[in-house]
């Protein structure tokens, strides 16, 4: 004899509204999709029109290699030279600081 006195079952329904996770993964996959489709486009117009600009050439040489004088060569390494000077007194200089630590 089986008693089914007071036996409740179980029931695994959610209360109120709630949309199937599996439509929810699926707007998330569709929206990732698109974003990545959305992107693509963009950078591909981005590079068409990086690739359209006018790149400015040198008319006065016609094809030729401009030739640097050797004067400015030597301005430009003694301007390199000083700040090398320059450079290794700051690192050999003791600084004033003390120390809060200590």
């Amino acid at each position: 004899m089986e008693i089914k006195f007071f036996k409740k079952e179980k029931s695994f329904k959610k209360e109120g509204f709630h949309p199937s996770p599996s439509v929810l993964w699926k707007f998330v996959l569709l929206a990732t999709a698109g974003l990545i489709i959305v992107s693509f486009i963009f950078a591909y117009n981005l590079f068409l029109q990086v690739n359209k600009e006018f790149v400015p050439t040198d008319e006065n040489t016609k094809g030729q290699i401009r030739i640097v004088k050797k004067e400015e060569i030597q301005k430009t390494l003694e301007y390199f030279s000083e700040r090398e000077k320059r450079s290794a007194e700051i690192m050999n200089s003791l600084f004033p600081v003390v120390d809060p630590s200590l």
